[in-house]
């Protein structure tokens, strides 16, 4: 029970850093656009960090995260997962944070805290413990979601750059995506009572709150305010505009820290949960999640988003690209919507990948000059590196806390 209580109280002090080490994907442009003050801002994110707990409901990312390692045992009877394999992981995925975070860079608090799980997996009973599908598709979108990120941003960004000419196209593309978007809405939400949780008396209510449902319409609510917004760009003048794109960025960056808290939280309460499985299968299982491991998730995070992290807030915030009012509204849209699409398909991924990708987007629609390669090139090589050396660096540990007897 000791090492238990030892494990979860790690994790929540990993959901802490993660939320100071990953505060700067929230707030990096509202600060640098001088929205908000730095206090402001990480106010502002924290607390939408945890309205996150409201929404996200199903834990899919969480089952993801947790499922990485096999469940069960191997031919010998040993359990692919212990408890020492978790705290192994856990610090190694700490250590690793940490020292991005010192020298200010913004690495995948996701892809740490995965690695050094499955490293210490690795070296407690081999590469048969892990799941390959699950790790592929992970390491995957360690591409694949700033790619996203930067497609949709570009395409955002050209969208609002059009929606400023005087003619007809423009407006006609936003009413034709409000169209849309209701259109989808009113055929992907679940109404047979059968498939929605009947919570409320008021079925309308039960309809729009049920977890499925509530994601589809905050998804498509961000699209539709920013597809109205885009209708009235054309009769705005400079200092007009940029006045109404930084009162969207409130509305841009709070998206953006639910989906961010939404995405990041999740993965603490998978590896809490598999502790807990490890500990007493007969008493949990990673289908049924105690009710208090999401809400203190939910709260460490928000807690160290409002600590802040100045350092990657710079790098993020000037250091890539010049960022406007008008592109970190962009950036920061796209980021949202590519975190509430993976966290709907239940992939786990780097909020730190898609904001990096998000505003590198809105920067190659000035030029592709206008992009800091070098800076971002450098932070490609942090990502790529961050799941082997927190594999290799679990497994190194995992192995001491073996050669103590700790197995």
């Amino acid at each position: 029970m000791t090492l238990l209580i030892i494990i979860i109280a790690l994790a929540l002090i990993f959901d802490y850093i993660n939320g100071f080490h990953d505060a700067a994907n929230s707030i990096a442009t509202i600060v640098s656009t001088k929205v908000l003050t730095p206090v402001q801002a990480v106010i502002w994110a924290a607390m939408f960090n945890f309205v996150a707990f409201f929404i996200f409901k199903d834990h899919g990312v969480a089952n993801t995260i947790a499922k990485t390692v096999q469940e069960g045992t191997n031919e010998a009877g040993i359990p692919y997962i212990t408890l020492t394999v978790i705290l192994a992981g856990l610090i190694a995925a700490i250590i690793w944070n940490l020292i991005t975070w010192y020298f200010g860079i913004p690495s995948s608090s996701s892809h740490t805290l995965i690695g050094g799980f499955a490293g210490a997996a690795i070296a407690h009973t081999g590469f048969e413990s892990i799941d390959m599908g699950k790790i592929a598709k992970i390491v995957s979108f360690i591409f694949l979601a700033p790619a996203l990120g930067m497609l949709i941003a570009f395409i955002i960004s050209i969208w609002f750059l059009n929606s400023f000419k005087k003619s007809f196209t423009p407006k006609f593309i936003s009413v034709t995506i409000i169209l849309g978007i209701i259109a989808f809405l009113m055929f992907a939400l679940h109404t047979d009572p059968k498939e929605i949780n009947m919570v409320y008396k008021n079925y309308f209510l039960n309809v729009l709150f049920d977890s499925h449902n509530f994601k589809l319409v905050l998804l498509g609510s961000i699209i539709l305010v920013m597809a109205i917004f885009s209708l009235f760009l054309n009769s705005l003048n400079f200092t007009q505009s940029e006045h109404w794109f930084k009162r969207m960025q409130l509305v841009s960056s709070a998206a953006f820290s639910i989906g961010h808290g939404g995405n990041d939280a999740q993965k603490v309460m998978g590896i809490i949960m598999a502790a807990m499985v490890a500990y007493d299968s007969s008493a949990y299982s990673l289908e049924n999640m105690v009710w208090w491991v999401p809400i203190s998730c939910y709260a460490a995070i928000a807690i160290g988003t409002l600590s802040g992290g100045w350092k990657i807030i710079k790098t993020m915030g000037t250091k890539i690209t010049k960022v406007t009012p008008f592109e970190g509204v962009a950036a920061e849209t796209a980021g949202a919507i590519t975190l509430f699409l993976t966290e709907y398909l239940k992939i786990p991924v780097s909020t730190t990948h898609t904001i990096t990708g998000s505003i590198i987007g809105v920067g190659a629609t000035k030029r592709l000059s206008a992009v800091r390669w070098g800076v971002t090139i450098n932070l490609l090589y942090a990502w790529i590196l961050t799941i082997p050396v927190s594999a290799v660096g679990a497994g190194l540990l995992y192995m001491m806390f073996a050669s103590f007897g700790l197995e």
